[in-house]
């Protein structure tokens, strides 16, 4: 199924990191880090399927990623300054690699567009003992805008706590809804959601976050045993938690089968009765044609007997007018009076 994971972290020099270090290592490229006259190289590292930039208009200098990292640690005089921030995302395993390189490159733009910085992309391939589909991008952004002079003013509405957590809450949006757009296009069936398991009514429980650490000697431990059992007490909490929600999953699938189940049985009941419905209304049509057919046979019945009466009446009529004239006509006959006589 599709995963969805977008996770928003800060390079700070509080930290002792370098955000050129840090680009250099995402890219898999050679940068020397100018403030502190030292070279990364990681030209060796593999898994790096692609890597470019995404800048604001007329900020074409930054496309050289060793000018543009320099220019903001340059930038910064605080030994406590934050020199990049980096969003990691989960690309869909279900999609090819142009497609994921694509989504990475749209989410990279609107980073762009809302906040005026540069927006460097890594999308890096399935770690060789890890997941397989875990197919990620990092994209480290300034922590300035930029324009054709430079980096500019710093956007404090991802420092500043009251407004940092909405904008990232409306970043990770944005992520899940052009990773559902994406898996639509291409026909596949599968949606992430951004919210957590209980904003969506969920009874999962959430993995705890394993950190550097933990997933290296997770990983160390799977090349030295395949398929051993967790190692570390962050790895075991989340076997024990995968287990549990796969129990609530199988769970849920079942209620779900045997409510789809109910649905159609009770989809079915309603035709039945719908058809029922309409057989009765059938019949009683019927049974009230029958009615006004016999309606009509009864009235014509009658008419025929009323015609059949008034043509008796004028018949009898008829006769005894007959009559009376037979009578009249023998009172006015003389040679019948004298014969008589």
């Amino acid at each position: 199924m599709a995963i969805y994971h977008l996770s928003v972290k800060s390079i700070s020099r509080s930290a002792g990191r370098s955000v050129v270090a840090a680009a250099a290592y995402r890219a898999g490229q050679e940068l020397t880090d100018e403030r502190q006259g030292l070279t990364h190289d990681y030209t060796r590292k593999q898994g790096v399927e692609d890597a470019f930039i995404v800048a604001p208009d007329g900020a074409d200098w930054a496309q050289d990623r060793n000018a543009l990292w320099n220019a903001a640690e340059a930038a910064e005089k605080r030994k406590d300054a934050k020199t990049g921030r980096e969003y990691e995302l989960a690309l869909p395993a279900e999609l090819d690699a142009g497609v994921r390189a694509a989504l990475a490159r749209d989410f990279a733009r609107e980073l762009v567009k809302r906040y005026g910085v540069v927006a460097d992309v890594a999308i890096h391939e399935p770690g060789r003992e890890g997941d397989t589909r875990n197919h990620h991008a990092h994209i480290l952004t300034t922590t300035r805008t930029a324009g054709a002079d430079g980096l500019g003013a710093k956007t404090r509405v991802l420092d500043v706590a009251s407004t940092a957590s909405a904008e990232i809450e409306h970043m990770r949006g944005v992520w899940a809804r052009q990773v559902n757009t994406a898996l639509e296009r291409h026909q596949v069936e599968q949606r992430v959601d951004h919210r957590s398991f209980e904003r969506q009514g969920k009874e999962q429980e959430p993995t705890r976050h394993m950190g550097v650490s933990a997933t290296a000697l997770e990983r160390q431990a799977a090349r030295e045993i395949p398929g051993r059992e967790p190692v570390t007490d962050l790895g075991k909490q989340n076997a024990e938690i995968r287990e549990r929600n796969r129990v609530l999953e199988t769970a849920r699938k079942a209620v779900e089968k045997a409510q789809g189940l109910f649905s159609r049985l009770e989809k079915k009941a309603r035709l039945a009765v719908g058809l029922a419905r309409k057989i009765g209304q059938r019949m009683e049509r019927e049974r009230e044609a029958e009615r006004q057919r016999k309606e009509l046979a009864r009235q014509a019945e009658i008419r025929r007997e009323m015609q059949r009466q008034a043509a008796e009446e004028a018949r009898m009529s008829a006769e005894l007018e007959r009559q009376k004239g037979v009578v009249c006509g023998r009172g006015r006959n003389p040679t019948l009076s004298r014969g008589r006589a």
